[in-house]
């Protein structure tokens, strides 16, 4: 349900456009809006310089890089790295826990080289390590994981070259993990660790009967998930290392279920399940080293702070309170050593960093005024529905909106008939829709508004047509319905008096955005402000979609060759005079780029654009001149970004 906004424009404040979306909310301190009316970031919450992202975007657009533009700031990066290990830190020292903390950053979440890096870099004193689920993470953080005390806990299915390279990074003095998520894949670890003389560390993910309830990845837990062993299964695997008197290599246990977890009632649940198994194998001589509770950790979409799958009913203190405390007291009632925590919590490090900025090209709307040449000749519908318009506030408002849509469905019938020609329906159609408008603002002011009127509402909202791809840049909204915050970056301190959808600029109809955040429901439109005409074009418009930087950068498609989009990187540094610098641009794909990568040569793109060059001049359709001038054009464009310039 919509939230009507009912403040006149000179009462609006900044504090109306935080509650409307909600940013002091979701923003976690990170976002906030200051009082000329922009967005602003503030990478390490209360502390450090704060950054108007519209200044960065015009910083960015004079270096040519125009928008869609992704905004990294790392120093938020480096301020969840520091809360998510401190918090452990803190619950620890409170239930007189006996061990320490040792996360792991799980790789796919985020596989950027700059990313990373960061993570890395911020993690050292906490001696943080990372998590791999596939070869080409393994490469990736075999050489990037200096710090030979830090894990790297390798999950997912295994062929022998990835056991190898695993073997690789332990003869390297590495702590390399190998979490056996299958059966089959142990008697694969140690024929390979015999042929190499390279003694394994072994994990086991055990399957869990504790799930998540609801929300949109609770069906990868539970017994039937994708990975892990069954009771069963854990118990074959001991007496298989046994035979091999390879007890002492098992030092981890693992479970995971379910990515973004909104209840804390399913961690209580995971935690006391997990530490039964942990405790009950430590007493069956397996002397396990972690216990790795996997992943999880939600992160605040909507600032709505309740078990709904877009939000968590939790903060990380209590998070994180619940995993010591749970964990330490069954070690204690089983008089077990308490195992070094690890977790694998990637979207909470790496989600509120980044902000996609959109720009807006044009609004769809409604109604476009048109005047009927003939007046005195109108059609008996155009009167009916003038007179319903001009004595609406004499008139039942329901009922006039019925007679209005009987109207229109009634020129709707005669123009397939052939008995109404187009400017008479043009004129029929805007007149419904001013109606309709005029019906729905009557009923913003009462305490219940009937469910065909917010349906009407609906369908009057404009369409804000933006320059960007779904499908490259949101593809969890597209596939998931993932909500993500989305506002304006400037315009706060006015009024937003108009309702929109969002549309991308592909060629496919799902290339939208229409559900949007709120404290009670999903929203069906986005409260946005009128686009400011400037002679034939308008005064530019930015969204800013937030929090971005879990799984959206890597799992982007290439519908309709939209590729990468360009990126300006920010670092606070309080010897700038604004408090900060923009580290490093980064160009998005160019044409050439996106073409490249479904097997299009440039050079025989040239080559066959020249050939057709050429037959046009011999066959005279195209001056000589001309045609070199087209040929330019075609090359240079082919280095151009994959999006719009307007």
């Amino acid at each position: 349900m919509n939230i009507p906004v009912t403040k006149n424009s000179e009462e609006w404040g900044i504090q109306d456009s935080r509650t409307v979306y909600n940013i002091d909310r979701w923003g976690a301190g990170y976002f906030d809006i200051d009082d000329a009316g922009n967005v602003v970031a503030n990478p390490l919450s209360k502390e450090g310089a704060s950054v108007v992202l519209m200044d960065v975007v015009e910083e960015a657009t004079s270096k040519d890089l125009n928008t869609p533009l992704l905004i990294r700031f790392q120093d938020i990066v480096r301020h969840r790295v520091q809360a998510v290990n401190e918090a452990f830190r803190g619950s620890i020292e409170q239930f007189n826990y006996k061990n320490r903390y040792r996360g792991v950053f799980p790789v796919k979440v985020n596989q950027l080289r700059e990313v990373v890096e960061e993570i890395l870099d911020a993690g050292k004193p906490y001696q943080f390590g990372l998590e791999v689920g596939s070869k080409p993470e393994m490469f990736a953080a075999l050489a990037l994981q200096s710090q030979k005390d830090s894990l790297i806990v390798c999950n997912g299915y295994k062929d022998a070259e990835f056991i190898r390279m695993a073997l690789l990074g332990i003869q390297l003095g590495k702590k390399v993990v190998l979490v056996i998520e299958k059966l089959e894949e142990l008697s694969q670890i140690l024929e390979i660790s015999r042929q190499t003389g390279v003694e394994p560390t072994l994990g086991i993910r055990v399957r869990l009967r504790t799930k998540a309830s609801g929300g949109k990845w609770s069906d990868s837990g539970g017994e039937n998930a994708k990975f892990g062993l069954t009771t069963a299964e854990i118990l074959t695997a001991l007496e298989m290392l046994k035979k091999e008197h390879k007890e002492h290599c098992l030092k981890l246990l693992h479970f995971h279920i379910g990515s973004q977890l909104p209840d804390i009632l399913t961690i209580k649940r995971a935690i006391q399940e997990g530490a039964r198994f942990y405790a009950k194998l430590y007493k069956m001589g397996f002397k396990i080293e972690y216990m790795d509770v996997g992943g999880g950790l939600g992160v605040d979409y909507d600032g709505s702070r309740c078990a709904f799958d877009s939000s968590m009913n939790y903060t990380l203190q209590e998070y994180t309170n619940d995993i010591v405390f749970y964990l330490g007291d069954i070690c204690d009632v089983e008089n077990v050593p308490h195992p070094e925590i690890v977790s694998e919590s990637g979207r909470a490090i790496v989600a509120h960093h980044s902000v996609l900025i959109i720009k807006v090209l044009g609004a769809i709307e409604k109604i476009h005024k048109c005047k009927l040449q003939n007046v005195d000749q109108e059609h008996a519908l155009v009167r009916e529905l003038t007179e319903i318009r001009d004595n609406l506030d004499n008139l039942n408002k329901i009922e006039a909106y019925h007679d209005a849509a009987e109207r229109r469905e009634d020129a709707h019938h005669m123009f397939n008939l052939g008995l109404l020609d187009l400017p008479e329906k043009a004129m029929i159609e805007n007149l419904y829709w001013e109606i309709a408008k005029a019906v729905v603002e009557s009923f913003k002011a009462q305490p219940h508004i009937p469910e065909e009127i917010l349906e009407l509402e609906e369908s009057l909202s404009d369409q804000y047509l933006c320059n960007f791809s779904v499908f490259q840049s949101l593809l969890d909204h597209w596939a998931l319905g993932q909500l993500f915050p989305i506002m304006p970056i400037s315009r706060l301190n006015e009024k937003p008096t108009r309702d929109a959808t969002l549309v991308d600029i592909t060629c496919d109809s799902d290339g939208q955005v229409n559900k949007f955040i709120d404290l009670k429901d999903v929203r069906d439109t986005l409260p946005l402000h009128p686009l400011k005409e400037s002679g034939n074009t308008f005064e530019p418009y930015f969204l800013g979609i937030f929090l971005m930087g879990a799984y959206q950068d890597i799992m982007g498609d290439l519908h309709n060759l939209f590729g990468r989009v360009n990126e300006a990187h920010v670092f606070l540094d309080p010897d700038e005079p604004a408090g900060y610098y923009v580290e490093e641009t980064i160009k998005g794909n160019t044409i050439t780029q996106s073409l490249s990568a479904v097997q299009y040569d440039e050079n025989e793109l040239k080559r066959q654009m020249k050939a057709q060059i050429d037959e046009a001049i011999r066959t005279d359709k195209l001056k000589p001149s001309d045609a070199m001038r087209l040929l330019a054009d075609y090359d240079r464009g082919l280095k151009q970004y994959t999006y719009l310039s307007i």
